[in-house]
């Protein structure tokens, strides 16, 4: 990490919280004159004093260097640096979006002929980009149970396997996978282990999991605020942060550093956001267990909820993003009359902002799991008051018998 930013920890003194963490990481430290912000650099040319300058800076492509804006300036790398002390890497890469952070590790690491495995549960766009652009770049896939055991996985490798990829929990219906024992299965072989974090995100610490490329939607969290669109790219090793790097500027990725300096921004809060809106998840769902409507919460922090005990083991805490399955009886039109006589939360595909969100689901499954037994409810708590929502929920549920199929 460059010198002018914080780093963690100094003076032989014990490493801070991870709040404490945010609060100072990323910026120029507290006894430096100036703004405690870093400014937005904004910019495509870059001057150099001279040709040595010039030629050094060209050598370093692979550095967090100045050569052309593409390549990232000083608010880029600011944030890569919180990012990577977030998940306890080394390196970062910022991009576009959530779905750039997904696709571009993809494309690093798997070239016409290679296999994929990936999980029955992952993010819908990452199933279309393999079923679409890889499958044309004559890259298979096959999709996995999430909740496989290491044996069963092992059988599924090729010789041409180059890619495990993981998402625990996933972000519809929460199967939280044992990446641990996934993850030997795959260095066994010599394939390389993705993840998308996003809903762990500094709850599961992925490079001490065995994961190799750890990928964030960072428009969630870390921004924290529905209002921009960024992804991250972690790695903890320098070969792997250069083979990404390396096509993330091929590809011409690049985020704006606007964008990036409103993530910054939201960092500074997220230990404390995600705190409370655990919290208020908790608070949530333990009500919700409790209404004869529902059948199960998909919330791995619950007690006996799927996954708990690997939850338990492998994770911090939890984020405020679950699932609802409700009793076999209640059509996909009830939900929906339910969903829409809610006032608090709103409809929308995205999570961890401020605001509380409900969203009907239904699964594409092709490996055989998702039997769910009854309609499905994604619900992301936000900072209101956890009574209120309650109360909201309480409020929409008569819609739901109303329309419930006899």
């Amino acid at each position: 990490m460059p010198d002018d930013h914080a780093t963690f920890p100094k003076s032989g003194r014990p490493k801070p919280s991870l709040a404490t963490r945010l609060s100072h990481a990323g910026r120029a430290g507290t006894h430096v004159h100036g703004f405690v912000n870093p400014p937005v650099h904004r910019g495509s040319t870059v001057l150099y004093p001279d040709m040595a300058t010039r030629a050094a800076m060209g050598n370093a492509r692979f550095e967090q260097a100045m050569v052309y804006g593409v390549l990232g300036g000083p608010t880029h790398h600011a944030l890569e640096d919180v990012v990577a002390e977030i998940e306890g890497g080394t390196r970062c890469q910022i991009v576009s979006s959530g779905l750039a952070a997904v696709t571009t590790p993809l494309l690093a690491y798997l070239s016409a002929g290679d296999h994929c495995l990936m999980p029955d549960a992952v993010y819908g766009p990452a199933r279309g980009f393999c079923d679409g652009l890889l499958a044309r770049m004559g890259v298979e896939t096959t999709y996995y149970d999430p909740c496989i055991g290491a044996d069963a996985l092992s059988a599924l490798f090729r010789p041409n396997t180059k890619v495990l990829y993981t998402e625990s929990p996933g972000s519809h219906t929460f199967e939280v996978q044992d990446v641990p024992a996934l993850a030997a299965v795959a260095h066994a072989r010599g394939a390389k282990v993705l993840m998308d974090n996003t809903w762990g995100i500094h709850f599961f610490q992925p490079f001490l999991h065995g994961v190799d490329v750890s990928i964030q939607a960072l428009t969630k969290y870390v921004v924290g605020h529905s209002d921009v669109l960024l992804g991250s790219m972690t790695t903890n090793s320098v070969e792997d942060w250069e083979i990404v790097r390396g096509t993330t500027l091929a590809l011409g990725q690049y985020a704006s550093p606007d964008d990036c300096w409103l993530a910054l921004r939201g960092a500074r809060t997220m230990a404390v956001r995600m705190q409370r809106q655990m919290q208020s998840a908790l608070t949530v769902a333990r009500w919700l267990e409790g209404r004869h409507e529902v059948k199960q919460v998909l919330y791995p922090a619950l007690p006996g909820a799927p996954g708990h005990e690997i939850w338990k083991r492998d994770f911090t805490g939890a984020c405020s993003l679950f699932g609802v399955v409700f009793q076999p009886g209640y059509s996909e039109a009830s939900v929906h009359g339910m969903t829409e006589a809610l006032e608090l939360f709103g409809m929308g595909a995205s999570w961890g902002g401020f605001e509380s969100l409900a969203l009907p689901t239904s699964v594409t499954r092709t490996a055989g799991s998702g039997d769910f037994g009854g309609q499905l409810l994604r619900l992301h708590v936000g900072l209101e008051d956890p009574g209120d929502l309650i109360a909201d929920l309480e409020a929409a549920f008569p819609r739901l018998q109303a329309n419930s199929v006899p």
